[in-house]
């Protein structure tokens, strides 16, 4: 028997902030990395190179920078995303005229993903300013872009932003977020959802069945594809989101066009090794998290 609508609604997002929590413990270092090489291609030789020089510059701590924004980023983008992403399915079975509850295909349910992150975008895109901000403060002052010796927490990067753009200043960077997530949450819950249905069919089971390290390779293959798919929109968004705390920064098309009349296409693919490094263990624990804690709720209330 299915749950009340308010109960599901309840153990989706639930279980998405669980899925949001691994994701983020598992892959921090990683994305920290990620944006120090976006917002900085010129200052590091490569991944090992910025991993390394990061460790020594500030220790350990400096590659965990802005762990409190992107535990609350990824906690309510992933919350609001697997919310939205329930009721998003049900519009889908909608439109397509199919009954209530019905299993979806798998480019139905990529469907339903992509027009849930429209939701979760807005949720996500002002903790994602704050944590890119506190990641590359550190190369913002020794480029001479602001001045050195500025305060480096969470508090202090939401009051400069209150100060100099006011609330809708949390807002820098929206377009080029809802950009990079219609895209690549298609492919993100399509990859997933072929992947797992792939396992089930070659091992004889139900998608449910399929056990703990296909769910998690079918996981991380969705964040692989996902991230090959938008990653030169999420360096236009992190650039935005970081070099506007010097100032005022141009849109999304002026920036993506000046990075490559200034840098080359290379540029807009700086930082990609750690991103995919990054995406399976973290996009693994982030469905891992999200089913199994989504199965048990939903055990519970009987459904």
């Amino acid at each position: 028997m299915a749950p009340h609508p308010v109960v599901q609604a309840i153990v989706d997002f639930t279980a998405g902030a669980a899925g949001g929590t691994a994701c983020v413990l598992s892959g921090q270092p990683f994305d920290t990395v990620k944006v120090k090489m976006q917002t900085f291609p010129n200052m590091y030789r490569g991944f090992i190179h910025c991993f390394i020089s990061t460790f020594k510059q500030v220790g350990l701590g400096g590659l965990y920078k802005g762990a409190t924004p992107a535990l609350i980023a990824n906690i309510t983008e992933n919350a609001v995303l697997f919310l939205s992403y329930g009721f998003c399915q049900d519009a889908v079975r909608f439109l397509a005229r199919l009954d209530k509850g019905a299993e979806l295909s798998d480019l139905q349910k990529a469907s339903a993903g992509s027009l849930a992150s429209i939701f979760s975008a807005t949720a996500l895109c002002p903790t994602e300013l704050v944590k890119c901000r506190l990641q590359a403060m550190h190369e913002m002052e020794e480029s001479g872009k602001v001045a050195r010796g500025q305060k480096s927490t969470v508090w202090s990067v939401v009051k400069t932003v209150l100060k100099t753009n006011g609330p809708l200043g949390f807002y820098q960077g929206l377009t080029s977020t809802i950009v990079r997530e219609i895209p690549g949450y298609f492919c993100f819950f399509g990859a997933y959802e072929l992947c797992r249905s792939t396992f089930a069919q070659h091992m004889g089971t139900d998608k449910d069945g399929i056990g703990i390290l296909p769910l998690m390779f079918s996981g991380g293959f969705g964040g692989a594809c996902l991230w090959l798919v938008v990653y030169p929109i999420d360096c236009v968004k992190s650039r935005i989101q970081v070099y506007s705390l010097a100032g005022r920064q141009e849109g999304f098309t002026k920036t993506f066009m000046h990075i490559l009349r200034t840098e080359g296409f290379g540029a807009l693919y700086s930082g990609l090794t750690p991103t995919m490094i990054r995406t399976f263990p973290a996009n693994g624990a982030l469905f891992l998290a999200y089913e199994f804690s989504r199965s048990f709720m939903m055990e519970k209330v009987g459904a």
